[in-house]
């Protein structure tokens, strides 16, 4: 089974990589990745699945999560669990994230999918040009969740898995709009920031750049969770 990185290949079939793992006698193709590296605040999510690649069993419109649309992302979702050999969704928060680093806190999250998956993976497809702490073989695939139809797959997932704990964290913390932004640096995001202050799950390692303030800013209004609901 081959081992490593492919960067700069652009196949049209986004079974290419599949068929070659087959081709090299897998029988469990695997794709994994992640969402929500780059957010101010709340957890790095990553997805790992599964999924069989006779023809009639295929989902059409699997695609890089963030071409998509909300709606479509949503409907996908509910076939990729349905038809999948094996799924899993994990996160580290925001505290993992600032003790270890976002790229390690990724791998571990990364890791743990994979490992919950049942039954175990011949090879695992993962997006980017980092690899994971596994003993499976394991290709890393520059832009694989446009390239690769299990990676594809696993980033669809982690979007919308990542997307609901970010709706659920919006009611816990109002004030900061986490359910339109989800967590990503926009001019509302920073503008609540300054106003109140950081709350339980920003990232300290991402805002001390720019926010050297108390945790609730003003001294009025707490970032502890609320009963409010947006």
């Amino acid at each position: 089974m081959q081992k490593g990185g492919t960067r700069g290949r652009a196949p049209a079939d986004k079974l290419f990589f599949e068929r070659e793992m087959l081709s090299l006698g897998a029988e469990y193709v695997a794709g994994a990745d992640e969402a929500g590296r780059g957010p101010l605040a709340g957890p790095v999510v990553c997805a790992a699945v599964i999924l069989p690649l006779g023809k009639d069993r295929l989902i059409e419109g699997i695609d890089d999560s963030k071409k998509l649309s909300a709606a479509a992302r949503e409907r996908l979702a509910a076939l990729i669990c349905e038809r999948a050999v094996s799924y899993a969704v994990c996160e580290e928060d925001s505290a993992t994230i600032d003790r270890i680093n976002i790229l390690e806190a990724t791998k571990l999250c990364m890791k743990r999918a994979v490992e919950a998956l049942s039954p175990e993976p011949d090879v695992v497809l993962t997006d980017g040009n980092f690899r994971i702490g596994i003993a499976l073989p394991q290709r890393n695939i520059v832009r694989g969740d446009a390239l690769s139809y299990s990676i594809g797959a696993a980033s669809i997932l982690a979007k919308v898995y990542r997307d609901r704990r970010m709706e659920e964290l919006d009611a816990l913390y109002p004030q900061y709009g986490f359910a339109r932004h989800k967590g990503y640096g926009t001019k509302a995001h920073m503008d609540a920031i300054r106003e109140y202050g950081l709350c339980k799950i920003h990232r300290r390692t991402f805002t001390k750049k720019f926010w050297a303030g108390p945790e609730s800013g003003g001294g009025q209004t707490s970032c502890a969770p609320s009963d409010t609901r947006s």
